[in-house]
């Protein structure tokens, strides 16, 4: 697979992302999105060093040129079925700044632009959950379930992860 870097965004170019999101599949049917302004990369799958005693979820470390990130499988994190990697499988880098992380996920699919009126807010449920589900996307019939990049990780977890790099 073909790399493909981001670069930064300056205030301008981040109002023209506004509603922008990366969605990918976890399985035939599962849509996630995240906001494009916090990729920074895609990559394909790489090597990744385990790391003791993490949450099952957290597949270990990898180098990315240099820099030393934790790399998370997005299928183990929502309590989805684990499956074997293949040629369509790769790593959505993320870095929100408090936190840069590698997601492995099935597959990107495309960049999704959504006007606000077609974001709904998250089920109440949520608020008991983790809460890193934003809010429910939707287009032409489709739900795509929008992530919060910067609740993907409790800060318990970011503390116990920080702790072990």
């Amino acid at each position: 697979m073909a790399q493909i870097e981001l670069t930064e965004l300056d205030a301008s170019e981040e109002d023209a992302l506004h509603g922008k999101y990366l969605t990918f599949s976890l399985g035939e049917k599962d849509l996630f999105g995240m906001e494009i302004r916090y990729i920074t990369e895609i990559i394909g799958i790489q090597s990744v060093t385990e790391l003791p005693e993490m949450p099952v979820y957290i597949k270990g470390i990898t180098n990315l040129r240099g820099k030393v990130i934790p790399v998370m499988d997005a299928r183990l994190r929502f309590r989805k079925e684990e499956r074997g990697y293949d040629e369509r499988t790769c790593i959505i880098v993320l870095d929100t700044g408090e936190l840069s992380i590698g997601m492995i996920v099935d597959s990107v699919d495309e960049v999704l632009s959504l006007r606000d009126e077609d974001i709904s807010p998250p089920p109440d449920f949520n608020k008991v959950g983790r809460g890193y589900i934003k809010g429910i996307g939707k287009v032409e019939g489709n739900i795509t379930l929008l992530l919060d990049c910067k609740k993907l990780l409790s800060d318990e977890e970011m503390i116990e992860l920080n702790a072990s790099l």
